[in-house]
């Protein structure tokens, strides 16, 4: 059988990327944001003849919420749009947090900082557009989906293996998992 789309990354392709610095940027991590749409989804939006929008999410990302939570790091979706689908999303998929309607979304680490009891340095952020790099760059750790847009990809520490939509969130939860954890052997 041939595998066309590639959404699964294997450990050596993720072993290969991480550098001693990324290694400790993961380990001390407490919490993971993420971006909707070029990230959880792969940006598409499907409309029906009555106007009602349709966004396609990948399963194996939501079980890297769930695996990230059972091992107490809760995530957070941070969007500037404000979607009824995403919030029915965030909570089938226990997400910890929604801050939705963020126009500028670095100025909303100040709330989760606050929420969460974390510090900057103890958040990842996964965005993929020139509207999550300020975002990006305030946190302790960052990544985005292969096809993130080339700006944002210059302001990373992390370029995923998968695209947007095909797991790339799930590549972060077992990286960072595997990082903090890299002697556990069960992590659900």
């Amino acid at each position: 059988m041939i595998n066309i789309i590639r959404w699964v990354t294997s450990k050596e392709e993720m072993k290969q990327k991480i550098t001693k610095k990324i290694s400790e940027k993961c380990k001390k991590i407490k919490l993971i944001v993420t971006d909707v749409d070029g990230v959880l989804t792969d940006g598409s939006r499907f409309y029906d003849r009555t106007g009602e929008c349709f966004k396609n999410f990948n399963n194996h990302d939501g079980m890297g919420v769930n695996l990230l939570l059972r091992n107490n790091i809760p995530t957070v979706i941070l969007t500037k749009e404000k979607s009824l689908i995403v919030k029915k999303w965030a909570s089938d998929m226990n997400i910890s947090g929604l801050f939705w309607g963020a126009k500028q979304k670095e100025l909303e680490l100040i709330k989760i900082n606050k929420k969460f009891s974390v510090k900057n340095s103890e958040i990842a952020f996964i965005g993929d557009d020139v509207n999550d790099i300020d975002t990006l760059l305030e946190v302790g750790f960052s990544a985005c989906p292969l096809n993130a847009n080339y700006h944002t990809k210059e302001n990373v520490d992390y370029i995923c293996n998968s695209k947007a939509g095909q797991g790339c969130f799930r590549e972060i939860s077992d990286l960072i998992l595997s990082e903090k954890f890299p002697h556990k052997k069960k992590w659900y």
